[in-house]
């Protein structure tokens, strides 16, 4: 496996970073893994707390570790990414289907926009969804179009993308978590 990122870009700045290791990168699907302890950074306003929603200023970067592990599906061209979890004892707990516009290949990794809806399906086939709030700000801020984002999220749950044939893989416990590369924090043209 070889390390790289996967960033959340707006206004031409990182909005987050995720060290990640590359599973798999065939023309159809990408799989990375994010193990416990990869290094992130996260938007935060000036009293340190977390923004949820992408503004072109009043922000920096905090850093954080991951905490479990979770791999991350990319289909090519797909608006949207399908993470797995597992839990503590590693069982497979729940898919995360994270609505997002298609990831762009850079020198370091992969870069995206987050669409703000997600959905979360436990192994046991219960839904429910996650920051529609926020899906509503973006839309209303003009970030997002809330309709296109909420029309493929109910395409999605119509057909949905899981389960995978994933949720049996187990991570290397050997591997040690990946770095940040040098220049995470560029964004090319």
């Amino acid at each position: 496996m070889t390390a790289a990122i996967l960033r959340e870009v707006w206004f031409g700045c990182v909005w987050r970073v995720n060290a990640v290791w590359v599973v798999e990168e065939q023309p159809e699907q990408i799989v990375l893994h994010s193990p416990p302890g990869a290094p992130a950074r996260f938007p935060v306003d000036d009293a340190g707390r977390e923004v949820r929603i992408p503004a072109a200023d009043g922000w920096t970067l905090a850093e954080r570790r991951g905490e479990g592990h979770a791999l991350r599906l990319y289909r090519h061209g797909a608006r949207h990414s399908l993470w797995l979890f597992w839990d503590d004892v590693g069982s497979f707990s729940h898919w995360y289907l994270n609505l997002e516009q298609p990831n762009r290949r850079t020198a370091l990794g992969w870069d995206y926009h987050d669409d703000k809806l997600d959905l979360i399906v436990m192994a046991d086939g219960s839904m429910r969804w996650k920051d529609e709030d926020e899906l509503a700000e973006a839309g209303a801020r003009g970030l997002v179009d809330e309709s296109a984002v909420r029309a493929e999220a109910e395409r999605l749950v119509a057909d949905p993308p899981w389960p995978t044939g994933w949720e049996d893989w187990q991570p290397d416990p050997t591997k040690a978590a990946p770095p940040l590369p040098e220049g995470w924090d560029v964004v090319e043209g």
